[in-house]
This record gives C-alpha cells, sequence and structure tokens, in this order.
C-alpha cells in the first residue's frame, strides 16, 4: 500500500521549525497532500509524533566480510524499527568498498535485503590505506553518494589534497575523520584524572582539534566539499566556526552517544562504552548540544558499529571500539527533548533534513512532493531496553537496562510500512 491517509497526528516539520495537529495524505509513494487540523478517515495517530524518517550517516554493515555482525537484513530491520529509512553505509568493511564492483555487489544486496534505502559511501583510498586514491568518477557513477577512509585517517597531506582536488572537480563530497593518528594511536579514552584513576591509555582532546584544523585548512585550498563524521569536543568548535564564516563549503556530524553520555560512563571498565572517539567530558557533551542547537554542528548520527561478543568481552584496552545505534537513535536523541535541550523540529532537522540535503537525497522533509519516508512515534511512552531485543545481529549498545522515554509505532518507506507495533 503506498496510498494512505495519516490524520490526528504531530507534524514534525524540521524545515518550517514547527510542531502542529494535522494530517498526511500518501499517494503512490510520496507525500501528496498536507493540512491542518483533523480529516476523518484513513490511520488514526491518535496524537502521536509524525515526521520524516531518520537519515542516519555513517552506519557500518559488514557486508562484504563480516556477515556474523551485521548483515543488510538486519541492519534494515533495526532501521525501520528505530524510524530510520536511509542508511548512508561507510566503505569500512573487511573488504573495503573501493571498486566499482564492490560498490555494486553492496548496492544489489542492499536493494534485495534492507527494508529501508540504503545510500553507500565508498572509500577515499585504495584498501583505505591512504596512498593511492580510488577511481571517484566511476565510483560515482555506481552510486556513492561521498568518499571516506573512515577513521583511518589519511595521514599524507599531499595525498588527501590530491584526493580533495579531483572530488572538487567531479562535485563530490569527502568525510573525513579528525583526528591525529599518531596522538590517537592506541588510545582507549580521553586523557585527564579519569583516565589516569583507570590507568588506561588516553588521547588529548587536542587531537580532534589538529585533525581537523589540518583536513579544513586542505579544504579552503582545494575548495571541495568536505564533512567531518564526529566532532566531539568544544576545543574542535572554534576552527569549524571560523571555517563556516569563511564561507567554506563543510559540516560536521556528532555522534548520539557524545550528546548524551560522558566519559564516566565507563564505569568499571565497561566495554560497550568504549567509542572512537573515546567518550568525552560533560563539559564538552554540553557544548556539542549546543553547537546542534546553534548550527555549529550540522547533524546527528548513530555511527552504528556492530561487534560481535568476542570483540567486546576483552579488557578495555585491547577490547573493539563502537556500539550499534540504529534502533536506539531517535530514543537517545529524545532525552535531548525531554531535557529541554532541543525542540523536536530541532532534533529531526539535525537527523533526517541536514543529513539528506547533505548527501544528495530527497528525504528528510515533510512536504508535498517528497517520498513519503515517516517516522510516527510517542515521545513520551516510557521502556527499560534490553539488548537481547534489538533487531541487530550485534548487540553492543551502551544503553542496555537503561530507561528511555519515546517509542517508534510505525515506519514507512515509499508511502510501504515497513515496521509497526502490534497492539
Amino acid at each position: 500500500m503506498t496510498n494512505a491517509l495519516l490524520h490526528n497526528a504531530r507534524l514534525i516539520d524540521p524545515e518550517a521549525g514547527t510542531e502542529t495537529l494535522g494530517w498526511v495524505r500518501i499517494e503512490d509513494g510520496k507525500i501528496a497532500e498536507i493540512g491542518e487540523g483533523t480529516r476523518a478517515g484513513g490511520i488514526d495517530c491518535r496524537g502521536s509524533c509524525l515526521g520524516p524518517g531518520l537519515v542516519d550517516v555513517g552506519v557500518k554493515v559488514g557486508e562484504p566480510g563480516e556477515r556474523h555482525k551485521e548483515g543488510f537484513g538486519t541492519a534494515g530491520q533495526a532501521a525501520a524499527a528505530g524510524g530510520v529509512t536511509t542508511m548512508v553505509t561507510r566503505p569500512d568493511t573487511a573488504t573495503a568498498i573501493d571498486t566499482p564492483e564492490i560498490l555494486e555487489f553492496v548496492a544489489r544486496r542492499a536493494k534485495e535485503r534492507s527494508a529501508v534505502r540504503v545510500a553507500p559511501m565508498a572509500a577515499l583510498t585504495m584498501g583505505r590505506e591512504g596512498r593511492e586514491m580510488v577511481e571517484i568518477a566511476f565510483l560515482r557513477d555506481a552510486g556513492a553518494v561521498a568518499f571516506s577512509d573512515g577513521d583511518h585517517v589519511v595521514s599524507n597531506p599531499k595525498v588527501l589534497s590530491r584526493c580533495m582536488t579531483y572530488a572538487r572537480s567531479l562535485g563530490a563530497l569527502i568525510v573525513g575523520h579528525p583526528q591525529d593518528p599518531v596522538l590517537s594511536d592506541g588510545a582507549a579514552v580521553t586523557s585527564g584524572k579519569f583516565a589516569s584513576l583507570k590507568g588506561l591509555p588516553a588521547v588529548s582532546p587536542m587531537a580532534e582539534r589538529m585533525g581537523l584544523e589540518r583536513d579544513l585548512a586542505l579544504a579552503e585550498m582545494t575548495g571541495v566539499a568536505y564533512h567531518a563524521d564526529q566532532i566531539s569536543t568544544a576545543a574542535a568548535l572554534p576552527a569549524l566556526t571560523r571555517a563556516k564564516a569563511a564561507g567554506l563549503n563543510v559540516t560536521a556530524g556528532v555522534s548520539i552517544h557524545h550528546l548524551t553520555l560522558n566519559e564516566f560512563d565507563v564505569g568499571e571498565y565497561r566495554t560497550f562504552f568504549k567509542l572512537k572517539p573515546p567518550l568525552r567530558s560533560e563539559e564538552d557533551r554540553k557544548a556539542m548540544v549546543e553547537a546542534v542547537r546553534d548550527g555549529t554542528i550540522d547533524l546527528i548520527c548513530s555511527m552504528h558499529t556492530p561487534q560481535d561478543e568476542e570483540s567486546k568481552r576483552l579488557p578495555f584496552e585491547v577490547a573493539a571500539s563502537g556500539a550499534v545505534g540504529l534502533e536506539t537513535l531517535l530514543p537517545a536523541a529524545l532525552r535531548l527533548f525531554h531535557s529541554g535541550d532541543l525542540s523536536l523540529p530541532d532534533l529531526f532537522r539535525a537527523m533526517a533534513l541536514n543529513p539528506a540535503k547533505r548527501f544528495g537525497l530527497n528525504g528528510g522533509r515533510l512536504s508535498v512532493g517528497a517520498p513519503a519516508d515517516l517516522v510516527l512515534f510517542d515521545p513520551d511512552a516510557p521502556f527499560v531496553l534490553d539488548r537481547a531485543t534489538l533487531r541487530s545481529k550485534s548487540k553492543n549498545t551502551p544503553f542496555d537496562l537503561a530507561r528511555m522515554q519515546g517509542r517508534v509505532l510505525r515506519t514507512w518507506v515509499g508511502g510501504q510500512s515497513v515496521f509497526e507495533v502490534k497492539a
């Protein structure tokens, strides 16, 4: 069914910045009409919130090479249950997505298996080794929406500048991981008193600032469209602010974990809280929230990184980094709404509209003519998260047994219902 009428809903419009009671009519998989007030017939949303489906940037799916951690089938199910209607996937798979043939395999698997849309990124250098540029033009023709080596920082500025210059000539987007690779090598937590007390290898927040400053300087030199995948420290914000004020084509994201957790959540060496970059101070967390509110940081993402039990059930220093987040992105983000830090339109601007615009996608809007990629949710529904119930193949969430407030009730992709809570 791609035709439907959804009424009695609180419409969250990130473009207009409004929240109004109204209805949406879907026809042929697109939004055909939007109105305020009430309208009879169709699906009664019972006063719940209806917004554009989330566009989650930086999702890792383990195909090819790591299907035991996550496949497109389980990732798509988790995304649908979390209100994510488009996954922008990372190229840091076991076999890097660095050729058109591998990208075409990924696109085919995604189409066959995923319940939601998939927009793949491709590697920036062959094998993500930072030495030889990929065939950006061919990969772009094959469907790559951006180019990134993930957390493998291209340490040679000459190689990176050449990649940026070529990408600029094609109008391609480069996604960087702002981090000085030497300073951050082997680090497990952020430097400070807590890291010293725990005896864990740490990295200064200045490593992020240094990495970002370099990338922004090269972006200024080449004129490339550049996106920083995760900003997590207050020390990095002035450089980003200056770059935007200078008119550079730059944007930045932040993970939901760095917006809602801090370094003390590591507690007694809890490896589900080991992330990359590591969790920061409470002052940094608050600075990230403010940066989202004022638009310095453009988008919020889950940085969904599935890891199997064997990779996490290790001493903190050697355990794998990362956490799953497709299914918890919206409930975790609603913590910022309930705390009064961000409004619902603010959240959907950062999680739907801005990522869609930056990566050249059609979704993220609640407007006539837009794809009927929608999420219906109750922002006040309380629950305790049990990681065993997550639809991701891996269960490495830092929110296990956490009290959450806000549940997805139904998700549509192109007007098709892909997830629904059964009464």
